[in-house]
């Protein structure tokens, strides 16, 4: 049985879904971001205390069809962006119906309609987010890091750069104060 969670973004969230899991002896076969698949049906009663345990950590158990699906792009949005150095061989709206086995456009009206943005936007401020990640770093140049995050030029990664926070990867380089989101407030 699957289970989809709210606000999953990282290694920790998975240590933290483990831990409440083990706390009230529930056994897993597996858990990824945004889901966790258990070997047993749960009760209400352990249902409500895993709940209750998750949202201590900010986390939460989805019910809600349309809120599974959109967490589910969310964390394929992350996933691909903040973890893996190869972007999928086919365009992103295929990639994503086909690892959601839903039409694009379905994806992209349900996902407008609850986030108030878009996926192509949503997309993008992920990956300014790991660009910000990557300058801060200070291991790759621009040049680089245009390549690492699939930009066709730094031009064109400088220019989207400026379009969403103002300045230069540059000038963002050298801030003292380097501003930045959590994944969970994307």
């Amino acid at each position: 049985m699957k289970l989809f969670l709210k606000n999953m973004v990282g290694d920790r969230c998975k240590l933290k879904v483990k831990a409440e899991l083990e706390k009230l002896g529930v056994n897993y076969a597996a858990i990824e971001l945004g889901q966790v698949e258990i070997l047993e049906r749960l009760s209400n009663e352990k249902r409500q205390l895993l709940d209750a345990g998750l949202k201590k950590s900010g986390l939460a158990l989805l019910e809600d069809k349309k809120l599974i699906l959109i967490e589910r792009i969310r964390n394929i949005i992350i996933e691909l962006i903040h973890y893996s150095d190869k972007p999928p061989k086919i365009n992103f709206s295929e990639y994503l119906s086909e690892k959601l086995n839903y039409d694009y456009t379905y994806i992209a009206n349900i996902f407008s309609e609850i986030q108030g943005i878009t996926i192509e936007h949503y997309l993008i401020k992920h990956k300014i987010e790991r660009i910000k990640e990557l300058l801060i770093y200070d291991e790759l140049n621009v040049t680089e890091i245009a390549d690492k995050m699939h930009y066709s030029s730094v031009a064109h990664l400088s220019n989207q750069f400026k379009k969403y926070t103002g300045l230069t990867p540059s000038h963002y380089k050298h801030l003292k104060y380097k501003g930045r989101k959590t994944l969970d407030a994307l």
